[in-house]
């Protein structure tokens, strides 16, 4: 039976036992929640150390590198770790992009140790803005989250365009509640985003039926 949790501890053990690996290497692969140590002090060249850090890993043949290898959805694009983020989750990532901070969007997410290392990417960048304009800001450490075992699990009482596209695409039929008046405004973009989640429907369909 496949172990995604068994075997992503034994990748990072191994990445962590060899004594070949550089930091970035280290960075890049599975493990837990970490604060990447710069090995320059400016903040530029910072943020392009920490952007090859974050950069989606890419298939390889030879020497030549093509594709990506992990844009698959519940995996990380940089670890290829498989984490299913909950829809209320406050620390769940962005959609990852093709070149980090630019480029389409990719179906994969991030591993909790890569979100904390690009919100620390994310965080470097405000750095450069604010000191730019002679500003002051406070620094961002990532901290270890631990789960909270006996706080009873809150519902969910709103939902995202995209939260209702994943829904749709799902077959659920989603609709507001009775009691709330909808304008016209929110009920154009329920009714796009039950559109996009029907076109993935479809999608899904004729992929299945080919």
């Amino acid at each position: 039976m496949y172990q995604a949790p068994l075997l992503q501890n034994n990748q990072a053990n191994m990445m962590n036992s060899n004594p070949f690996a550089n930091k970035r290497e280290k960075a890049r692969s599975p493990g837990p929640v970490m604060e990447y140590q710069y090995e320059t002090l400016r903040p530029k060249k910072q943020y392009k150390e920490i952007k090859k850090v974050m950069r989606p890993s890419k298939k390889k043949f030879l020497l030549m590198k093509y594709g990506f290898s992990f844009d698959i959805k519940n995996r990380c694009v940089v670890c290829g770790s498989q984490h299913m983020w909950e829809a209320d989750d406050p620390m769940r990532p962005y959609i990852p992009l093709t070149e980090v901070d630019k480029g389409r969007p990719m179906k994969g997410t991030f591993c909790p140790k890569h979100t904390q290392l690009w919100r620390q990417m994310e965080m470097l960048e405000q750095q450069i803005l604010a000191d730019k304009h002679g500003l002051d800001f406070k620094r961002f450490v990532p901290k270890a989250r631990l789960p909270s075992l006996n706080r009873p699990k809150q519902p969910v009482t709103t939902l995202t365009p995209n939260d209702v596209a994943h829904l749709t695409a799902a077959g659920w039929s989603v609709s507001p509640p009775e009691m709330d008046k909808e304008n016209g405004a929110e009920r154009f973009l329920r009714l796009k985003a039950e559109i996009i989640g029907k076109m993935e429907q479809l999608e899904r369909t004729l992929n299945n039926g080919e």
